[in-house]
């Protein structure tokens, strides 16, 4: 299994929180946001959010611009390049999940 799939696969459906982060990733694939955006359009609590993009940040699968309160979030290059990997488990683990 291709390595990206694998982490992809812990932080999605292997871990804590996955549902959320691939929330997450499901709206910065619509257009970038930041932290309190994400809050507010996903109904989560703004340290929520802010833990989950570390954990995503961590992994490579955001990066950002921007500082502070502004700080603009996108999907990283690594995960467009593997969005058929995130497109595939999202569709197996999400709807179960909602």
């Amino acid at each position: 299994m291709h390595g990206v799939k694998r982490l992809l696969w812990w932080l999605l459906a292997g871990s804590t929180g996955g549902f959320n982060r691939g929330r997450i990733l499901e709206e910065l694939f619509k257009q970038p946001r930041n932290a309190n955006d994400l809050a507010n359009v996903l109904n989560l609590d703004y340290k929520t959010v802010r833990h989950h993009l570390r954990v995503l940040e961590k992994n490579n699968m955001v990066t950002y611009t921007g500082k502070g309160y502004g700080q603009m979030y996108f999907p990283s290059d690594l995960l467009e390049n593997n969005i058929v990997f995130f497109d595939e488990i999202w569709s197996k683990i999400g709807k179960k999940m909602k």
